[in-house]
This record gives structure tokens, C-alpha cells and sequence, in this order.
């Protein structure tokens, strides 16, 4: 008897036994269905929202809201959550692994904001407002802080420095024209890389010539009115010296050049305009810790502090910045000149 119930213990299970074990690997498989299911339409959903955006946002940032969306769905395929509509709790666990990855808070801030975005747009309630997301916010803001590194400026005294390091050949007088305009118009680096050759008028005053260049659109102008910006005689004449060097077609006005010193067609790109200023700060000598402070709208910065170092009004700095509010400004004088001093004393 022992043995015939050893034996029977050996043996092969029983057919209800193997009937359950099938019934949870196809419940297994249905999961893994659905779950590619939610998420392939998740993506689905955020192609044809950023085709629908397109044009009423900013391409800085539809470009946000895609990449800071793809990275949540990234984190919910690897947890089988649902991304689009989300679940407030898997808002929280990913504020929380933000958190832990170091990311800042702004950049936080930044793709909590296109989530809740997405959400509208597609007409979802949206989770980033469950009281468990603004709890998870508080912690990471007690953890994180709220203030975000503001671009070191590029005032006067810098910009000479700059000046100074670029030389002679095509790339130079490409460098020469494109700080002497950014100081002159204080544009972002995205209305930099719009300008347009076509769009230079020649200004004949009492025997000086000088230029203005028109600004289609800005961040503070999403009607396409347009705006005239006005260039000094210095910034003028590197315009102008710019401008022989480009082919009769080029279409922008700031454009890359290759390691032969060829023109390329194309435009150049905001990211490029940061890595264009920290090359010059290198060859004019500033030490790395200087030129890690350096972005794309470090010139725009300096200015406005010239601008207010100068005696100009808070109303004329909103002019000639194209501000819209008066904090913003704010934020970019407040730098001192604590942070542009360090630049020139290097």
C-alpha cells in the first residue's frame, strides 16, 4: 500500500490539477494582451495629439511633451500600467522615481505638466490633480527645492572676451555676427535660429548705415505680428560681413558650418546656440566651472543686466527682451552681477 501511494505521489498529476495550471497561463497571456493593447494605443494617442498641437504650441514644447511622455510610458510598460488614461498612483511611484534618478525639480515640474496636458487634450480626467500627486509634489519640493540654476550672463565685459577669442575664418565671422546680434535684439535662442536673410532692412541715418532684422514670431508674440529689432553699427557691420559669406539662396540667417568650413543648408538648431557660446568661452580662456554655466540665453541675460546697470527702466528691459511679466524679468536680473563678475574675472 506504501508503495502504490508513493508511487500514485509520483505520478503525473491529476487532469483538474493540470486544467487550472492551463487556465492561469491563459489568464497570464490575456494580461500581457492587454497590457500591449493599452500601451500601443497610449501611443497611439500621443502621435495624434502632437499632430493636433502642432503649430498651437511652441515647437520647444510639443518636443517636451513628447519626450517627457514617452519616458512615462517607457516607466508604465515596465511596471504593465496603463499610461494613457493613467492612474493617479502610478503618477506618484513616478514623481518618486524622478525624484531618486536626479532629475531637478523643475524638469519634475516640467514633465508633470505635459502629462496633465496630454490628459486634456484627449479629453481624460486628469490625474496629476488627485491629492496623492500634490502630497508627492510637496515631498519632492521639501527634497528637491524649488530653484532651478539660472544661465550665467554674458554682459559687456564677456562678450569682449568672446570677441576677442573668435579669428578670421568663415566660422569666426559666423560667431562674430551671431553674439553681436544676440546682444543687440536680447532674442532666445529659438527666435536666433529664425531669423531669415530676406527679412534684413538697411537703415541710412545722417550717414551711418545700420540694419534691423524682423522677428516673425516669439514666445511672447503667437500671433506672428512680428517685431523690428535693431542693431548697433558694431553688430551691423559683423552682420554685414556675415551675410557676404552666405550663398545667394540661404533662406536663414544663422546657419552651421561643417569641419571644412563649408555652409550647410540648413538652419541651425536652438541646442546649437549653447554649445556655440561654451566653445568660444573655452577659447577665450574661461575656466570649465564658468563655462558650465553657460546656455543659450546667457546673452540675453547679460544684456538685460547691462540694460538695468545702465539706468533703463524696468518697462524699456520688458521691451527690448520681449517679457511679458514683470517676475520673469525678475529672475533673470536677480543673477546679480555676482555670476557675470566671476565670468570676467576668470
Amino acid at each position: 500500500m506504501l508503495n502504490n501511494q508513493d508511487s500514485a505521489q509520483l505520478g503525473p498529476k491529476s487532469p483538474v490539477k493540470r486544467k487550472l495550471k492551463l487556465v492561469d497561463l491563459t489568464r497570464h497571456s490575456q494580461q500581457q494582451a492587454t497590457s500591449s493593447s493599452d500601451i500601443n494605443r497610449a501611443i497611439k494617442l500621443l502621435q495624434e495629439t502632437i499632430i493636433k498641437i502642432e503649430g498651437a504650441y511652441a515647437p520647444s514644447t510639443i518636443r517636451a511633451y513628447r519626450a517627457d511622455f514617452n519616458d512615462f510610458i517607457q516607466y508604465c510598460v515596465d511596471r504593465n500600467a496603463n499610461a494613457l488614461p493613467s492612474h493617479p498612483n502610478s503618477i506618484v511611484q513616478y514623481i518618486s522615481n524622478l525624484t531618486a534618478s536626479g532629475r531637478s525639480s523643475a524638469s519634475i515640474r516640467r514633465a508633470l505638466c505635459g502629462l496633465s496636458a496630454i490628459h486634456k487634450l484627449n479629453r481624460f480626467d486628469d490625474p496629476t490633480k488627485d491629492p496623492d500627486v500634490a502630497l508627492e509634489m510637496r515631498r519632492m519640493h521639501r527634497k528637491l527645492g524649488r530653484s532651478s540654476n539660472q544661465a550665467s550672463g554674458i554682459n559687456t565685459d564677456v562678450l569682449e572676451k568672446f570677441l576677442i577669442a573668435t579669428d578670421d575664418s568663415i566660422r569666426g565671422i559666423r560667431d562674430r555676427a551671431l553674439l553681436l546680434v544676440a546682444y543687440d535684439t536680447l532674442c532666445r535662442r529659438s527666435e536666433l535660429v529664425s531669423l531669415r536673410v530676406k527679412d534684413i532692412k538697411i537703415n541710412v541715418k545722417n550717414g551711418n548705415e545700420t540694419s534691423s532684422i524682423l522677428l516673425r514670431k516669439s514666445k511672447t508674440d503667437q500671433d506672428s505680428k512680428g517685431k523690428w529689432l535693431h542693431l548697433g553699427q558694431r553688430a551691423h557691420l559683423a552682420l554685414m560681413d556675415w551675410i557676404k559669406e552666405l550663398p545667394k539662396a540661404q533662406e536663414y540667417l544663422m546657419v552651421g558650418i561643417d569641419r571644412g568650413g563649408s555652409i550647410c543648408g540648413s538652419g541651425l538648431n536652438s541646442g546649437q546656440i549653447n554649445r556655440i557660446y561654451k566653445k568660444i568661452a573655452r577659447n577665450a580662456g574661461l575656466d570649465e566651472s564658468s563655462v558650465k554655466g553657460i546656455s543659450g540665453h546667457s546673452m540675453r541675460v547679460g544684456a538685460a543686466q547691462d540694460l538695468l546697470n545702465s539706468g533703463a527702466s524696468m518697462p524699456i528691459i520688458m521691451q527690448r527682451g520681449r517679457w511679458s511679466k514683470t517676475d520673469t524679468v525678475m529672475r533673470y536680473l536677480e543673477l546679480g552681477n555676482c555670476q557675470a563678475d566671476s565670468l570676467v574675472n576668470n
